[in-house]
């Protein structure tokens, strides 16, 4: 009875999401192909100036649309991001862009482990090793996502869902999402902010470039640990089962 709820839950669920997309179609049938067209071109300035035309709401607009695209993990951040940096400034657009995008990842990381986890909670009950990494996920979740949210351009639709499938809490996801793309996203906006205006001074893109670089190796080297300490636990577990 219960599995039966949960899926007319699912369904409705799911029915809600494309019903809010229709609406927004049908409110504004120019918004999708429009902005499709724009970001079709690639052209980054192109789309600083369609968030700006929307006037006084650009900063509404620009909330919404940075939080819908990492819902959706598609397309890239960093496009609207570096729009961001150009249209309202650099710091405030990555405060703006790093609120925007926390919001959208725990949203998606709400909507996947609700569609997700119960499916992922069957596949794991059979696997005593899978057992182990949830296990290990609920208890070292926060610093393996802080980390890799720290890692510029890397797909933020596979954290949500690696996120969303582990035993990570709610508290744990949002905060080291907030605290771990501050950097990343700074890093992508300025690069990408400094590379569309072609300043002449290449001194500030070429520090930040330096800093991405050793965020991705201490994050490959951090991951590297992680996995050591979870095969140190699974062996642990192991040993004390026998």
């Amino acid at each position: 009875m219960q599995k039966k709820s949960m899926g007319t839950v699912k369904m409705v669920s799911a029915v809600l999401i494309i019903l809010l997309l229709a609406i927004i179609h049908i409110a504004n049938p120019d918004f999708f192909p429009e902005l499709w067209r724009v970001l079709k071109s690639g052209d980054l300035i192109a789309t600083a100036e369609y968030i700006e035309s929307f006037g006084s709401w650009a900063v509404f607009f620009s909330f919404w649309l940075v939080l819908f695209v990492n819902m959706l993990g598609f397309p890239p951040a960093i496009i609207f991001s570096t729009a961001n940096t150009l249209i309202f400034g650099i710091v405030p657009g990555i405060i703006l862009s790093v609120v925007a995008e926390t919001v959208g990842v725990v949203l998606s990381f709400l909507i996947l482990r609700f569609f997700l986890r119960d499916s992922a909670k069957k596949i794991i009950s059979k696997h005593s090793s899978l057992k182990k990494i949830d296990s290990f996920s609920g208890r070292s979740g926060f610093m393996v996502m802080l980390i890799a949210r720290t890692v510029p351009y890397f797909p933020s639709i596979m954290l949500n869902a690696l996120g969303a499938i582990s035993a990570i809490s709610l508290f744990d996801y949002t905060l080291a999402s907030f605290v771990g793309k501050f950097p990343s996203t700074a890093i992508e906006a300025i690069i990408g902010h400094d590379a569309v205006l072609h300043n002449g001074d290449y001194t500030r893109i070429i520090i930040v470039c330096i800093i991405a670089v050793i965020l991705i190796i201490s994050a490959w080297i951090f991951e590297h640990h992680m996995a050591k300490k979870a095969d140190a636990y699974n062996r642990s577990t192991d040993t004390t089962s026998d």
